[in-house]
C-alpha cells in the first residue's frame, strides 16, 4: 500500500509500506476523509517526539471498514466510521483510573504517527475497534465530521477541564480550530463573557459565530492587559489555552481570577524551547499560593466520545463544517492539504481531503 510519511526529521514523502495485519479485535480501514494536524507539524519539523523514520503521518480520518477480527461485534466490512485520533487499550491500568488518553505510559493513547502508521495511507490498522471506532451518522458532512476525532474532542477537553461556572468569563487564547472549539465548548458549559484572542480574519469569523463576545488581538498591546482592563482588572474565573509558546503560560496565570482554572489543550512541542521546561510567574501565581490551578489533557478518544461529540453536530449544537476552509478531493492531495497546514497559507484554519 501507499502511504505519506515522515521519513526523518523535516523531511516527508510518499512511501511503500505492506497493508497492516488485522489482530482479532481490530480493523483495517480505507480512508473516507483526512484532516492534517498541527501536531503533523509538530512531529516532522520540530522533532517533537523525536525522530521518527519512515512512519505514516496522520490521526484524523473518517474511514470505511475493509476488514474485522473475528472478535469484533459491532462492525463490518463496508461501515462508515469516525476514528478518534486517540485509540486507547481499554481495560489497561490507567483507563480503570479514569484517563484512558495515558494508558501504556504518558501520551500512551496517542498510537497514530507516534508509535504506529498513522492515517494517511490506503489502509490503516485500529485497535479494539468495538472500543474505538463509533459510526458515521447518516447524512453528515464528511467537512463537519472529520473535524470530530480531534479538533472536537480536544477543544470540548479544554472547556470540560476549565471548571467553568454558568455565567463564567473565559478567554480562550489562541484561535486555530482547536481554540475554537474550546470556544464552543465553553458556551455550551455556560460561560457568559468570551474573550477570544487572535488576529486572522476567518478564525475571527468563526470564533465569534461559535460564541466569543470579545475579540483581542495581541498586535493591539499586551493581552493580560487588555482583558484585565476589559474586566475593570478581576481577570477572568477560565482559561483555554489552545496556542502560543511557552510563555503563553505566563498569560494564562496572570489573567486567571483566584481560584480559576488554567485549562491547557495546547502542543508544547520541543522546536519551541531552549530549555525543557514550561515558565511559571511567580507572583502570578501568587508565589506558588494563588489557589490558581492547572489542569492538562490529552484529546480523549473512544465510541462513546465519538457517539457524543456526533450528536452534538447531529442535533444542531455547532457546525464544525465552518472550519473546513480547503476542501481537497482525492487521496493524494494529502501532502498539499499538509503543506498548507503548515504555512499557513492565505486564511487557513483547516485543510480536509476527500478520498471517496
Amino acid at each position: 500500500m501507499k502511504g505519506f510519511a515522515m521519513l526523518k526529521i523535516g523531511e516527508v514523502g510518499w512511501i511503500e509500506k505492506d497493508r497492516p495485519a488485522c489482530g482479532p479485535n481490530d480493523a483495517i480501514c480505507r480512508p473516507l476523509a483526512l484532516a492534517p494536524c498541527t501536531s503533523d507539524v509538530h512531529t516532522v519539523w520540530e522533532g517533537a517526539i523525536g525522530d521518527r523514520h519512515n512512519m505514516i503521518l496522520g490521526h484524523e480520518a473518517l474511514g470505511i471498514v475493509d476488514e474485522v477480527g473475528s472478535e469484533v461485534k459491532d462492525f463490518k466490512k463496508g461501515d462508515r466510521v469516525i476514528v478518534p485520533a486517540i485509540t486507547p487499550d481499554w481495560g489497561e491500568e490507567a483507563e480503570q483510573r479514569g484517563f484512558p488518553s495515558q494508558t501504556t505510559g504518558a501520551c500512551g493513547g496517542w498510537k497514530f504517527s507516534n508509535f504506529k502508521d498513522g492515517v494517511f495511507a490506503e489502509f490503516f490498522h485500529v485497535n479494539q475497534a468495538d472500543a474505538n471506532l463509533a459510526l458515521l451518522p447518516e447524512g453528515m458532512s464528511l467537512e463537519a465530521a472529520v473535524m470530530i476525532p480531534d479538533m472536537l474532542s480536544t477543544g470540548f477537553m479544554g472547556a470540560e477541564n476549565a471548571n467553568i461556572p454558568i455565567g463564567g468569563t473565559v478567554a480562550v487564547l489562541g484561535i486555530g480550530p482547536v481554540g475554537l472549539c474550546g470556544i464552543m465548548g465553553a458556551k455550551l458549559r455556560g460561560a457568559g463573557r468570551i474573550f477570544a484572542v487572535g488576529t486572522r480574519p476567518k478564525p475571527i469569523e468563526v470564533a465569534k459565530a461559535y460564541g466569543a463576545t470579545d475579540i483581542v488581538s495581541y498586535k493591539d498591546g499586551d493581552t493580560v492587559e487588555q482583558i484585565l482592563k476589559a474586566t475593570d482588572g478581576k481577570g477572568v474565573d477560565s482559561v483555554i489555552v489552545s496556542g502560543g509558546g511557552p510563555d503563553i503560560l505566563v498569560d494564562a496565570i496572570n489573567l486567571a481570577k483566584a481560584g480559576g482554572t488554567i485549562s491547557n489543550n495546547n502542543y508544547f512541542g520541543k522546536g519551541m524551547f531552549d530549555k525543557d521546561y514550561l515558565p511559571i510567574p511567580r507572583t502570578g501565581w501568587g508565589f506558588g499560593m494563588a489557589s490558581k490551578n492547572i489542569i492538562n489533557g490529552l484529546c480523549p478518544g473512544g465510541k462513546v466520545r465519538m457517539e457524543r461529540l456526533a450528536d452534538v453536530v447531529t442535533y444542531g449544537r455547532m457546525d464544525p463544517a465552518l472550519m473546513a476552509t480547503q476542501v481537497y478531493r482525492g487521496f493524494e492531495k494529502i501532502e498539499d492539504a499538509l503543506m498548507m497546514m503548515r504555512n499557513k497559507t492565505g486564511d487557513v484554519i483547516k485543510p480536509v481531503v476527500i478520498c471517496e
